[in-house]
């Protein structure tokens, strides 16, 4: 049995986490799922109600693995190209979406080079990344890196293909991750060749664009997060770029304060930098397949629909927290 000493830090620790998410608790020292999901909710609002729903409602039946099965790779039939294609948008002066309709891909292009974030599943990296590069007047040969946040096929399944179609570009994982792809021998797209291993505050840079690499351990043990500058209509946008969001339900305590910690981490780091914008590599996370469409739509003069101020960044971090916290919670009962 936990000491007296033990359970006093516990209630204590849950009393201070409930608080720094609004949820009152002089009344209730242990604070309850319900209370977490309701502030989890509140901080959700119209600009985060897909994370809230993917990250606080259990599916309805058991999945095993990631949460709702997100994206381990794994053999599969390739979809209706109808399903999935979604065309390639300018974003920002500097900004492209190269995604499908469901999952992201980025180019961030500076005066020396792109950097592409993300590879997508391997049936859509041609059309989407390569070929949607061409549509944009982007050329491929300029690629100078493809950097990737973790090891999980419905963003990294083209990893293979890129660096067999792009001279020189080099590839970047967690060491972790850069693990889990060699021990992936049937892996769709085939495995990539090894090269670059990303640290904590390691800086991708092409000319005047600069990618600053945040390891977040979560979603994988080698996820890494990102934070960016672009231009929009020569106004500077910060970008906090979060590389794996979803969790799995009924995992251990130890996964999920791991998950926390490192949301924890990347919030503060979005904050000290000044970010804006929030950006993922799913669509239900951030609505990028809409807000990349809408931004390269725009009127004069009017805002880029990712731009959510820094107090819309802090409630992503919110939901995300708290919906984790509610998901530990249930496990241990």
């Amino acid at each position: 049995m936990k000491s007296l000493k033990s359970l006093t830090k516990t209630v204590l620790a849950g009393s201070a986490w409930a608080a720094s998410l609004g949820i009152a608790c002089a009344q209730t020292p242990s604070p309850t799922v319900d209370s977490y999901l309701g502030a989890a909710k509140v901080a959700a609002g119209t600009d985060w109600a897909g994370t809230f729903l993917r990250l606080c409602i259990p599916p309805p039946s058991p999945q095993g693995g990631t949460a709702r099965g997100a994206g381990r790779g794994g053999v599969r039939p390739t979809p209706p190209h109808e399903t999935w294609y979604a065309a390639p948008a300018k974003v920002a002066d500097n900004l492209y979406f190269l995604g499908t309709r469901a999952h992201s891909s980025w180019a961030v292009v500076g005066s020396e080079g792109i950097i592409i974030i993300e590879a997508l599943f391997d049936y859509a990296a041609k059309d989407e990344i390569l070929d949607g590069m061409k549509e944009l007047g982007l050329d491929k040969s300029k690629v100078k890196y493809v950097i990737l946040s973790h090891a999980h096929g419905d963003h990294d399944g083209g990893a293979k293909l890129l660096q067999d179609e792009i001279k020189g570009v080099r590839l970047i994982y967690g060491e972790d991750d850069w693990k889990l792809v060699e021990k992936s021998p049937n892996r769709p797209g085939g495995v990539p060749k090894r090269d670059m291993v990303a640290d904590d505050g390691m800086r991708v840079t092409v000319g005047d664009a600069s990618v600053r690499v945040v390891t977040m351990p979560g979603h994988t043990a080698g996820t890494l997060s990102y934070l960016f500058e672009v231009q929009d209509n020569g106004k500077p946008l910060k970008v906090a770029y979060v590389g794996g969001t979803a969790i799995p339900f009924g995992e251990t305590a130890e996964y999920y304060d791991r998950y926390i910690s490192s949301s924890e981490k990347m919030a503060k780091a979005a904050a000290a930098y000044g970010a804006t914008v929030l950006l993922s590599n799913h669509s239900e996370f951030d609505d990028a397949y809409f807000k990349a469409h809408a931004a390269a739509n725009r009127q004069p003069g009017e805002p880029n629909p990712f731009e959510v101020g820094a107090d819309g960044v802090a409630r992503y971090f919110k939901v995300v927290q708290g919906c984790t916290t509610a998901a530990k919670l249930r496990a241990s009962k």
